[in-house]
């Protein structure tokens, strides 16, 4: 059975939703930059022997919708390469790699370009905030989580416990405060990541640890975007603190101590390490194994502790042989348990900060968090990753990766 190996990666700059440095920039321009770059990186491929691509989106609608997978394809002049446009909400391009590994083991196919792309600055939030939307079934599910906002919650219960249905639209930060409820996450337990997050970044980024993935992006008026707009610089725990809770009156969830809403894409190439080898590519990673899993939409901030476990159970491992971990950063208060009880150590859990600092565009988070993942390994001279992040709708997803080079 032959492996799938990355042996491409690239990914925009990362901006702040709204008033950012990508906010003017088109998603299926931003993802056609990206997976341009990505191909560009291996020359001795043919394009024409791309068998698919692969395209994650949060939410796909508007600027976002119609195939967009096929529209970047057609944008970049490859009328012959197929697309498709898949969506895990926040596991997207983690998913969309997810697929190029299974085709490729399956033995349908030898190369793929996997891709992720978010702009939340122009998605069309009717396509999937709207109420009208929603199916009504939820209604009253929707209707307790309003009333939760308003009130003391002083922990969560599982709805269908008390003969309720869970509310799968329920707003994520009101998930981190029932995780932080549920787990016995303090408020200064979550600040104090938060700054961790913010400073390695920062740190990070004076080194010039994330200037090695990023691939600068030209905007339409010729300004060219070399960085990400974050992290922010000199956080301080005083500063974090100071902020005011933004999904409860009693609640620890703040803007300090969760991830921003942000701009970007990213694309990976995943070949059969027979293909790469015939082509004489050196492959940056293995795809080892993943793992999906899912739970109550209620408290999704816990998906990676499954997930992540069965990643590990397929790859026959643990926690203890993986050299470094990168959880996405949604929220501090699902970060600290789900580290806490996979029984990771701090130390090797997003050692150059996280989306707090960075950002989390959705659907080009997987992608995003699978090429920081192979940075790291390298800049670290370490050898095994696990990448894992929670998925809105109550679910998780995982990933291990092996450095090859």
């Amino acid at each position: 059975m032959p492996e799938a190996v990355i042996v491409s990666a690239a990914r925009s700059p990362i901006g702040r939703a709204v008033k950012g440095s990508l906010k003017d920039v088109r998603p299926d321009d931003l993802a056609a930059a990206m997976v341009a770059a990505a191909l560009a990186k291996v020359p001795e491929l043919d394009i024409r022997d791309v068998d698919d691509l692969i395209l994650g989106c949060g939410l796909p609608g508007g600027e976002q919708g119609f195939n967009m997978a096929r529209t970047v394809a057609v944008l970049l002049g490859h009328d012959g390469m197929p697309g498709t446009t898949v969506t895990r909400y926040c596991a997207s391009s983690l998913q969309s790699t997810r697929m190029a590994l299974h085709a490729i083991r399956a033995g349908e196919g030898h190369a793929f370009v996997a891709a992720g792309v978010e702009c939340v600055s122009r998605v069309s939030r009717g396509s999937s905030d709207s109420p009208d939307n929603r199916n009504p079934v939820f209604m009253s599910a929707a209707d307790r989580s309003r009333e939760t906002m308003a009130t003391n919650a002083s922990t969560w219960h599982d709805p269908r416990d008390r003969g309720l249905m869970p509310d799968v639209y329920i707003a994520m930060g009101q998930t981190a405060e029932n995780v932080a409820r549920l787990r016995g996450i303090t408020r200064r337990m979550q600040d104090e990541f938060a700054v961790r997050s913010q400073n390695l970044a920062e740190k990070a980024a004076a080194n010039g640890f994330w200037q090695r993935e990023i691939t600068p992006v030209t905007l339409p008026d010729g300004t060219v975007i070399s960085a990400d707009d974050g992290p922010r610089q000199g956080v301080t725990l005083a500063a974090v603190e100071a902020l005011s809770p933004v999904f409860r009156p009693d609640g620890t969830v703040t803007a300090g101590n969760c991830c921003p809403l942000n701009d970007g894409a990213a694309a990976l190439v995943v070949m059969s390490d027979t293909k790469a080898a015939a082509l004489d590519i050196e492959p940056l990673a293995r795809i080892v194994s993943t793992g999906v899993s899912a739970l109550s939409p209620e408290i999704m901030g816990l998906g990676p502790v499954e997930a992540s476990r069965r990643a590990l159970a397929h790859a026959r491992m643990s926690t203890a042989d993986v050299d470094l971990v990168e959880i996405n950063e949604a929220f501090a208060a699902q970060v600290i348990p789900t580290y806490t009880e996979l029984g990771v150590d701090l130390a090797k859990v997003n050692v150059n900060g996280g989306a707090i600092a960075v950002g989390h565009p959705y659907g080009m988070s997987g992608a995003r968090l699978i090429t920081t993942a192979i940075n790291s390994l390298q800049y670290h001279d370490e050898h095994l990753a696990l990448v894992t992040m929670c998925v809105g709708g109550g679910q998780g997803m995982a990933m291990i990766l092996e450095r090859l080079a």
